[in-house]
């Protein structure tokens, strides 16, 4: 009898290393923060009537109930319909000491004829890039967090953070949550189509001085995308399938630290 107390109490210490997915499981240690994008003034994209800083407020409240039932503590910038300055967004995830700070946007384009060509899920981490699209969907988002600062400041700001630990495990998480969230979607909807992950100066993800990514959940200007992101089940997915590529991450970061 004492031997086989001794080898499930061995097994128990196993399971809390490996940190267990799944409601009960050991994340009370891990602390998440979670950004809804524009809000009160900054509406940021529309179209049919729909807005985003709704949309991804929706989907926020449901990702704070999805972490909080795996054992997460959880916060997010914004629970109500207010704007919140650059600094404000990532100051909680440095003041809580977030492990991870997810952003969450939906996406739009401005050529009218391709409204229902361009359509998908993208994730994006900290990273200039040439590329043309990604370039144009940043400035999109960084338009209202940054008013009134000038080029050479916004350069100086992303250049003081594009080395180091935080874009190489920030460049991981996405990769994760990309994943998951594709994989969970098209469970469901056959469809839906994978952006991938992708480098973007995003600067709501620099003043957070942690593993951050900024994920565009659908394009608002593409009408069957647009339905199915305003119901309530298509956001239960996204978030089931973000925080399984978060479990992910942090399971294979506590693997690599053993």
């Amino acid at each position: 009898m004492r031997r086989m107390k001794s080898i499930i109490a061995g097994l128990s210490t196993l399971v809390l290393l490996a940190g267990c997915i799944g409601p009960g499981g050991n994340r009370s240690e891990y602390v998440i923060v979670i950004d809804a994008g524009h809000g009160g003034h900054d509406s940021g994209a529309s179209c049919g009537g729909k807005k985003e800083k709704d949309l991804v407020l929706q989907i926020t409240k449901k990702l704070y109930k999805e972490f909080k039932s795996e054992g997460y503590k959880v916060y997010v910038t914004r629970g109500g319909d207010s704007f919140l300055k650059l600094g404000e967004r990532t100051r909680i995830a440095d003041h809580k000491d977030a492990k991870v700070f997810i952003s969450i946007h939906a996406n739009a384009i401005g050529n009218k004829s391709r409204f229902e060509e361009v359509e998908g899920v993208e994730t994006y981490f900290l990273q200039k890039t040439r590329d043309e699209r990604s370039q144009r969907i940043a400035a999109r988002e960084n338009a209202s967090v940054l008013q009134g600062t000038d080029q050479l400041s916004q350069d100086v700001i992303i250049d003081a953070v594009l080395n180091g630990p935080k874009i190489i495990e920030s460049h991981k998480l996405a990769i994760d949550v990309q994943q998951n969230m594709i994989k969970n979607l098209n469970g469901r909807y056959k469809d839906v189509k994978n952006g991938g992950v992708k480098p973007g100066p995003f600067y709501i993800l620099v003043g957070a001085s942690r593993p951050s990514i900024l994920i565009e959940v659908g394009y608002l200007t593409n009408s069957k995308e647009r339905e199915r992101l305003f119901t309530s089940r298509y956001q239960e997915e996204i978030a089931e399938g973000i925080v399984s590529g978060v479990n992910r991450y942090l399971d294979n970061k506590k693997r690599e630290m053993e």
